[in-house]
């Protein structure tokens, strides 16, 4: 088992990572708990795997459980959602010492972190993520939030977690789709600051997307550990470092919002498809090079992830999609920043760059192949 520490100060927390922490939550825990019923959030389809032997964990240890099941999908990260969850744990009379749990992906970490980031104006939650892309990324470094019909993440709170158990185990009982999809946010690490991981990735990544437990772990420690070191030089992003993670990410909740935050293209998916286009944007304004942005197309599609916009059978043109932008949240004094590259393993922060030339960049894609 690997643990990569978050060092915040006095909101410092442990992520461990390795297989069988799911099994073996209450000794994990406990150390946090109060005597009291421990709530727990989760979704149907998580539930159907991992409830019996969490709670039977807990039983175990002596700790009682209320588990609150949610209907799977990003449609519970919502203004419902979000109401649904927070008028269950005031039913539970939940206070501000407790400690709540959510166990699932990245909707309900995000859901349930953000319903306890405003619970009587703060109470602790525990993340188990069950999900590649939660583990490696959404459940480390405190971004909560939900959707709104103006766009993704636009409404949540930074708030971190007290521990967060990424259990290997869990990634088992994935659909290949997902699992892709998370590694996706794997593979941004690469993209953004690390060539090595990248060129290490370029060897290793179908083991690590075939869960081959030696790859996996490398993997998620590497990922966890590289967000660890950029959040606890910028938690909240007030300067251009944590930014950085949002490599792919403007490109992606524009598709995203495009297809309905929908089933029809998974976040990771977005992601991986928004980091093609940055990539090929930078190479088409002289950053780096065609061969550069072309490695990361191909590293995107070796994983099974889209690579092609014009895949997507969109009924929009460019100018739709460049619309969607001017919703991020990373809007700043009318101006959007873009994490560009300037090649595989230097991303940076371009204040500069013209969504009418972004526009006609994106009608170029959408044309394309």
């Amino acid at each position: 088992m690997a643990v990569v520490p978050v060092k915040l100060g006095g909101r410092s927390y442990d992520v461990h990572i390795g297989p069988g922490l799911l099994a073996d939550a209450a000794a994990h825990c406990a150390p946090l708990l109060r005597k009291r019923a421990v709530s727990i959030v989760t979704d149907a389809n998580v539930a159907g795997h991992w409830r019996e032997p969490v709670e039977r964990s807990f039983a175990a240890g002596g700790i009682a459980t209320r588990w609150l099941v949610l209907d799977p999908g990003e449609s519970a990260k919502s203004w419902q959602g979000l109401a649904t969850v927070v008028d269950w744990l005031l039913a539970g009379q939940v206070e501000r010492g407790d400690h709540v749990v959510a166990l699932g992906g990245g909707v309900i970490g995000d859901l349930v972190g953000f319903a306890a980031a405003i619970l009587k104006r703060g109470c602790h939650f525990i993340q188990l993520p069950t999900s590649l892309l939660a583990q490696v990324d959404s459940s480390v470094g405190g971004k909560t939030a939900i959707n709104t019909g103006a766009g993704k993440n636009l409404v949540g709170a930074f708030h971190q977690p007290s521990l967060v158990l990424a259990d290997l185990s869990a990634l088992g009982t994935l659909p290949g789709r997902q699992v892709r999809a998370g590694y996706a946010e794997v593979l941004k690490y690469g993209v953004l600051g690390d060539r090595a991981f990248f060129d290490w990735l370029a060897d290793n990544g179908p083991r690590v997307i075939a869960g081959e437990s030696e790859a996996l772990e490398h993997a998620v420690a590497t990922s966890v550990a590289a967000k660890a070191r950029i959040v606890a030089e910028d938690e909240r992003e007030t300067a251009d470092r944590r930014a950085l993670l949002n490599l792919g990410h403007t490109f992606g909740h524009a598709l995203e919002a495009e297809t309905g935050f929908s089933d029809r293209l998974l976040h990771g998916e977005a992601v991986a498809l928004g980091m093609v286009l940055a990539a090929r944007y930078s190479a088409r304004i002289g950053l780096m090079s065609a061969d550069e942005a072309a490695r990361v197309t191909a590293a995107v599609d070796a994983a099974g992830l889209p690579g092609e916009i014009a895949a997507l059978g969109l009924d929009c043109d460019g100018r739709r999609l460049a619309d969607h932008m001017l919703h991020d949240k990373k809007m700043d004094a009318g101006t959007l920043p873009f994490i560009l590259l300037k090649g595989i393993g230097a991303a940076f922060v371009d204040r500069d760059v013209a969504l009418a030339d972004v526009a006609a960049f994106l009608d170029e894609q959408l044309r394309a192949h």
